[in-house]
């Protein structure tokens, strides 16, 4: 005779053998189909939440408000710079500061000023550039940091080929695998017009809609430095000659992602 807990327990085993289920003990042993277990599988594989993969960043336009922000510093070159090192927005110091660069034929070829092609691609930089062989190893480790967070960035995709390609120097950065990045030190130009630039650069972060996140890098020198006064000098021809604080392809949008 069974307890009350023992028919209990019988009766589930009735129920659970006419649809086909196993139950350990009171002889509930009957094999489950293969078919069926997998489906069992699939559905709690389906019922897990899944990982979501956040959106790509998008290129968007450089809000009026960070170019006016650009524009109230009258003694500091300031830009903004996206992932690629595309320089997407700048004050007419920077414009003075960087005339090599923005004067470059690799940036005629694209239409847009390009730190990491003007480093790389262009004999002019090593002039230009004081310590060029510090400025090529961060310059590729601020590629490669943006490659691992951008890993279908198109755009980005096809500019380190087209560095590896062309230059023996960044085919040997980029195996170094160096993701060293300094946001502030002292830059060392040598300008054509004013002579050898010291000056303090410091790198921010600049975000911006639809998860974008650019770099706004300014360089300013020592009050009373000899920079300070060269500076001084280039802010004033550039107020005269009204440089244009815009870069050719400023505010375009372009479909760089896969």
């Amino acid at each position: 005779m069974l307890s009350g807990q023992d028919g209990e327990q019988a009766d589930r085993a009735v129920t659970d053998d006419r649809h086909g289920l196993a139950r350990p003990g009171l002889g509930g042993h009957r094999a489950e189909p293969a078919g069926a277990q997998q489906s069992v599988f699939d559905l709690a594989r389906a019922a897990r939440p899944t990982r979501r993969t956040p959106p790509r960043r998008k290129d968007v336009q450089v809000p009026p408000r960070v170019q006016w922000l650009l524009d109230s510093m009258t003694m500091a070159s300031a830009f903004v710079r996206n992932g690629r090192m595309d320089v997407i927005a700048h004050n007419a110091l920077a414009r003075s500061v960087h005339a090599p660069m923005f004067d470059s034929r690799t940036t005629h070829e694209h239409g847009r000023a390009n730190i990491a092609r003007y480093i790389f691609l262009d004999p002019g930089a090593r002039h230009f550039y004081v310590d060029w062989d510090a400025a090529a190893v961060s310059t590729a480790a601020l590629l490669r940091a943006e490659a691992g967070r951008e890993p279908n960035d198109r755009a980005l995709r096809e500019l380190i080929g087209e560095l590896s390609t062309l230059s023996s120097e960044f085919r040997t950065q980029w195996a170094a695998h160096d993701v060293r990045i300094r946001h502030d030190g002292i830059k060392r130009l040598r300008h054509s017009e004013v002579g050898d630039l010291e000056l303090t650069y410091h790198s921010l972060d600049l975000p911006l809609p639809n998860r974008a996140l650019h770099d706004l890098t300014i360089y300013a020198a020592e009050p009373g430095s000899p920079s300070e006064e060269a500076l001084r000098l280039l802010a004033s021809w550039a107020a005269t000659q009204g440089a244009s604080p815009r870069t050719p392809r400023e505010g375009s949008r372009d479909s760089s992602h896969t």
